[in-house]
């Protein structure tokens, strides 16, 4: 125990006076460290804070924290102990325990960037039809793959991520239905699956095909942008029926107390 308290403060000690560089530590572990990185974590870190932040970094904090954790975990759960707990099933128990502690430290902020994303599917589903919308105006006049590029600077933040991995497959030369569908299940809301093949199927064929394609694609995205805008009247008739009931409930909460206030002052006279 006291051996790795000792080591534990002489490490900190070398960190905070920049003897040991801390950045190039890790920078030179990094490649073993991805091992752990999730393979939606940089898309859930853009989909959050926007393509500015930096998802590697973000990711080498997760791991230095969980490090920290850990040894400080399992110098709490050592404390006391002799040197004989290094032998026996003790502290293999407290190295079990102070893993889980380390493990959930490291998930929780995976965690927390998948929740935010669940959250907002709402407001995707509600973004998606307008995006498609502006995207179809780009395809009357470009091939389906220049037009989903020259979309992608006034996409929405949050589909950005997406739509970039899905042109840069397309780019690579893949020419299936695969980037497609993968941006379908990357937003899983309604109808994605269905307009991300329409898309496709825009992109093959010859020019006659494609207008008769283009008009299907231009029926189904009104459609659901008339889905959408009921789905926000509905949203805001709700909000003020909400609203409403709160200063009916105020509003009859107040007159019984006044009314209550006045029986008490007629009774006291």
């Amino acid at each position: 125990m006291e051996i790795i308290l000792i080591g534990a403060i002489i490490i900190y000690i070398l960190i905070y006076n920049n003897t040991i560089d801390k950045n190039k530590f890790l920078a030179d572990n990094e490649q073993y460290m991805q091992v752990f990185r999730e393979e939606d974590y940089t898309f859930l870190v853009y989909a959050k804070y926007g393509e500015d932040a930096n998802a590697d970094q973000l990711f080498m904090k997760r791991i230095m924290n969980t490090v920290i954790v850990f040894l400080v975990f399992l110098a709490l759960l050592m404390s006391g102990g002799s040197s004989l707990d290094f032998i026996n099933s003790q502290f293999f128990l407290n190295l079990v325990f102070a893993s889980a502690i380390a493990f959930l430290t490291f998930k929780i902020p995976y965690f927390s960037l998948k929740s935010y994303y669940k959250q907002h599917l709402h407001e995707i589903d509600i973004m998606l039809p307008y995006y498609l919308k502006s995207l179809e105006i780009l395809i009357q006049h470009y091939t389906v793959p220049v037009a989903i590029g020259k979309s992608i600077e006034d996409a929405p933040d949050i589909f950005k991520p997406g739509l970039r991995r899905m042109i840069d497959r397309i780019n690579a030369g893949d020419s299936t239905v695969d980037p497609y569908m993968e941006f379908a299940n990357t937003y899983p809301v309604r109808d994605s699956m269905r307009m991300m093949r329409l898309l496709y199927r825009l992109g093959i064929g010859s020019q006659e095909k494609k207008q008769d394609r283009l008009m299907m694609f231009s029926r189904t995205v009104s459609s659901l942008q008339n889905k959408a805008r009921e789905t926000k009247y509905k949203e805001r008739l709700n909000h003020m029926e909400q609203q409403t009931m709160i200063m009916l409930v105020v509003t009859g909460v107040g007159v019984m107390l006044i009314i209550l206030i006045s029986m008490m002052r007629m009774f006291s006279i």
